[in-house]
């Protein structure tokens, strides 16, 4: 017969309680996502002065994703105003520091660099890690010029941010996903919208249905060399890539 102690009582009420607190936070964290991908948030923040369009608490996991990564080329579709090119390479100059890969690069890739961007990233002190190919991502031509810059590498962290229709994302990680080295990350971004309201992108070619998560899903039904890591999402709350941080296990 069990014997419920006053302290056996109140532990299993903090439980309780926590588990009621976080639930209370997954509602509010999702209300802060809906109104804030709307209000266009992400667009209020840079890295080392440029603007990386992304969110505050995706930028920490990616940190802590290349850390323990350790990868010695990431690759990034999608490079807008470069500010996520600049996070890598710096993140990857700290990584030399602490003992990583000297030689580490970043690959961006977009079908139209705009020259202020150019310039921009080109003057910047981190661009000495950084290379840019222009010209659309799924483009056999492209493609084979990626490929051909992977092949001397041996830990690839990929990022597709481009595009964000179901068949281009589909087409990217059928394209790039296989270079991602075991344990490390294939990330695809925004995929928040197939969970945001119908009417969310009306300008867009993109929405409910046709997204990053539907490519993710269709991609993975066939791929069972990769999971979805829920632990990264599940402790961020607040992220653009819910179900996107996929991790290579064989």
């Amino acid at each position: 017969m069990s014997v419920w102690t006053s302290s056996s009582i109140c532990s299993t009420q903090r439980v309780i309680s926590m588990k009621n607190t976080y639930s209370a936070l997954e509602v509010k964290a999702s209300e802060f996502l809906t109104v804030s991908v709307s209000d266009k948030y992400s667009y209020n923040f840079s890295w080392l002065g440029r603007p990386i369009i992304q969110y505050p608490q995706d930028i920490i996991a990616m940190q802590e994703l290349i850390f323990d990564v350790k990868p010695d080329l990431i690759l990034e579709t999608g490079i807008a105003h470069g500010g996520s090119l600049i996070f890598y390479a710096s993140m990857l100059e700290l990584n030399a520091v602490c003992g990583g890969p000297q030689d580490a690069r970043v690959l961006g890739v977009d079908i139209d660099i705009r020259a202020h961007n150019r310039k921009a990233i080109e003057a910047h002190p981190m661009f000495r890690r950084i290379e840019m190919i222009e010209g659309s991502s799924i483009s056999p031509e492209i493609i084979g010029q990626v490929q051909e810059k992977a092949k001397e590498r041996n830990r690839i962290l990929v990022c597709l941010d481009s595009n964000h229709t179901h068949d281009h994302v589909l087409a990217e990680l059928n394209a790039y996903a296989h270079l991602t080295s075991v344990g490390s990350y294939c990330v695809v971004f925004d995929t928040i919208i197939e969970d945001m309201p119908a009417d969310s992108f009306p300008d867009r070619a993109w929405g409910r249905g046709n997204n990053p998560k539907t490519a993710v899903h269709e991609y993975l039904k066939t791929h069972p060399e990769f999971e979805i890591d829920k632990n990264v999402q599940n402790k961020l709350m607040i992220t653009v890539a819910p179900d996107g941080y996929l991790r290579r296990i064989s």
